[in-house]
């Protein structure tokens, strides 16, 4: 097992891990897929993917586990865009770390053990087309270091360990950096609802909404930015 690292079953019959040094879990213990369909899929994706007319871009902050990644390309096997998802991780986990951790039930079918294999396995800075409607960019390194292509992503998942976890990554530089790279119309979800957050968020130029979380949470967080530029009349 990983020095830094240990198992931990949620409630759904997924795996997550454990990390001692933060006390911090990477997923919810109330169940890691249900908390990532929750939030990630159902409040961000599926909305993108209803209002498309061509591919759909994701950023996902924090690849982790993959889990994210993988449920996102399940839901391509069944989408009639392309989803482009690039994901940023600073610390990659190694495969064989995290092929030890169990899966729910329903994501032992069909091919999607070997996609997450794939996840992992892929290089890093290029695009791997895993499925016809799903390519991968895995980007290594600081979010805060990366120069991000301006108004690209039609949805964010901001998935970093929580503020008083990892507190650099949650400040207005960072969300005004996220907020340039987002296409108009465009949405950042998380589990956080944190006060602190939302302000953060808003001080970027989001648009901020609180949403019912996932199992064990009362509240997570959808942010969006703006059409048009705040400020200018529509009529222009």
């Amino acid at each position: 097992m990983h020095p830094e690292v240990q198992f931990r079953a949620t409630a759904d019959g997924s795996g997550t891990l454990y990390v001692p040094a933060l006390d911090e879990h990477y997923h919810s213990t109330h169940g890691a897929v249900r908390e990532a369909r929750h939030v990630y899929l159902a409040a961000g994706l599926e909305p993108a993917l209803a209002a498309a007319t061509g591919p759909v871009r994701v950023l996902e902050v924090g690849f982790g586990t993959g889990l994210n990644a993988l449920l996102t390309l399940e839901r391509s096997l069944t989408a009639a865009v392309l989803i482009s998802y690039d994901t940023l991780e600073k610390h990659p986990l190694p495969w064989e770390l995290v092929r030890e951790l169990a899966t729910a039930p329903e994501l032992q079918e069909a091919s999607l053990p070997a996609f997450r294999q794939q996840l992992h396995e892929a290089v890093w800075e290029q695009p791997v087309a895993l499925t016809p409607t799903f390519t991968l960019r895995k980007l290594a390194g600081e979010l805060q270091n990366r120069q991000l292509s301006p108004a690209t992503y039609q949805v964010i998942y901001f998935d970093a360990f929580a503020p008083d976890k990892q507190p650099d990554m949650w400040t207005d530089a960072v969300f005004g950096q996220l907020y340039e790279a987002t296409a108009p119309g465009g949405c950042l979800v998380s589990y956080c609802a944190k006060g602190s957050f939302k302000r953060s968020l808003r001080a970027a130029g989001w648009q901020t909404e609180g949403i019912p979380g996932p199992l064990g949470k009362r509240e997570m967080t959808r942010a969006w930015k703006p059409k048009i530029p705040l400020g200018l009349s529509s009529s222009i």
